[in-house]
């Protein structure tokens, strides 16, 4: 086959910034093409037009073009033409849920549509407010596909029920890891009360209640770190053009000289950051999986996780990870504290984790799910 990829964002020195979604689609890109199969990644919004083939894979780079008027719709419209070029030697067209790029496109193609997180999808998770001309474009771009995949049961369903869509054109797929560049050889090896959390720091992320949880945590387990590893970002709710100097306001005395913020930092560095934590916590309040906490179970780390929705797919509360509303502070304190002060149970619950990840999030094994995937979508 020859799956074809649009998409915003893509871990690559050429390209702008990425996040999970990005690592997610390399992934998976990497293990299909290693089955013997064609990928081709059309990558728009970036800065310059350019076409390169590397590890097997054909990059599209896509250049951002400016409109005096419509550039939502002749953009939309010069991306389709773009890939319609290249119809006669691609078999599927996948595309992300996200702004919704598809609407308006007149594919030559099957297009499926992976919900990675759409506007519609996180203003009703955030109980916020969605601009209506994000809706529209979301609500147009699903119309045009023929199958959906989501990388949790609660994502995918939910996305369905915002959209009206028909559930039995949904398809739940984990994401996948390279797990063989996910090794911990001495995972009894950390900094012992450092906490880790990694991600944009945005209100949805639950970074407020991780200041709350750590200002009561410092106050029983005074040696108690916490390090925030991601970008800054603005705020939505009061329009400050700094997440981190709000978080900064939220901090005690006691708690602020214990907190550290790294910043964003090359990704292949991330590793080295969760085999230092004792402890990995993510108390998100949106996601549709998050890449994060599988990989920091993947190295063998005891993650404390959230509860909502999406989080049920990845741990077993108690048995490889633990998982509490993010707004219940006193259980986050408990569980950390609990870690803690007991080294076996640390060690069972990330050698747990490992074993979960081997399971259910192992690119060798979902590459699989997807390439049949793929072909019954193109069979109909």
């Amino acid at each position: 086959m020859h799956i074809a990829y649009l998409t915003p964002e893509y871990p690559h020195p050429k390209l702008g910034n990425s996040g999970g979604m990005g690592t997610s689609i390399k992934n998976l890109a990497s293990a299909i093409v290693s089955e013997g199969h064609q990928v081709s990644l059309f990558i728009y919004g970036q800065k310059i037009d350019e076409v390169f083939t590397e590890g097997g894979v054909i990059f599209h780079v896509i250049k951002q073009k400016s409109y005096g008027y419509g550039g939502f719709f002749l953009y939309r419209k010069h991306i389709s033409r773009y890939l319609n070029r290249y119809s006669n030697t691609i078999d599927i067209i996948e595309a992300p849920d996200w702004t919704g790029i598809t609407a308006f496109m007149k594919l030559k193609k099957p297009l499926v549509i992976r919900f990675h997180g759409s506007d519609t999808y996180f203003c009703h998770i955030e109980g916020r407010l969605q601009k209506k001309k994000n809706a529209y474009f979301e609500k147009q771009a699903v119309k045009k596909a023929i199958g959906f995949i989501a990388p949790t049961t609660f994502a995918g369903e939910k996305s369905m029920e915002l959209f009206n869509l028909p559930k039995d054109k949904l398809k739940i797929i984990h994401y996948g890891l390279e797990l063989e560049k996910f090794n911990n050889a001495d995972p009894g090896t950390y900094e012992k009360y450092r906490i880790l959390n990694i991600g944009t720091l945005i209100r949805k992320k639950g970074v407020f209640q991780l200041i709350e949880v750590f200002n009561k945590l410092v106050e029983i387990e005074p040696k108690s770190t916490l390090v925030f590893i991601g970008a800054d970002s603005g705020d939505v709710h009061t329009g400050s053009t700094s997440t981190w100097e709000l978080m900064k306001d939220k901090m005690t005395v006691k708690a602020a000289a214990r907190i550290s913020y790294l910043g964003k930092i090359p990704y292949e560095e991330v590793q080295g950051q969760i085999k230092k934590a004792h402890v990995c916590v993510f108390p998100s309040l949106a996601e549709t999986l998050g890449m994060v906490t599988i990989e920091s179970m993947a190295l063998n780390k005891a993650v404390v996780n959230t509860d909502i929705g999406w989080a049920q797919d990845l741990i077993d509360h108690g048995v490889n990870g633990f998982m509490h509303h993010p707004d219940d502070f006193n259980a986050y304190v408990h569980t950390i504290k609990n870690l803690f002060d007991d080294q076996e149970l640390v060690d069972k619950i990330g050698e747990a984790g490992r074993v979960k990840t081997e399971e259910q999030f192992d690119i060798n094994k979902t590459v699989h799910q997807n390439i049949g995937y793929y072909k019954n979508i193109c069979s109909l």
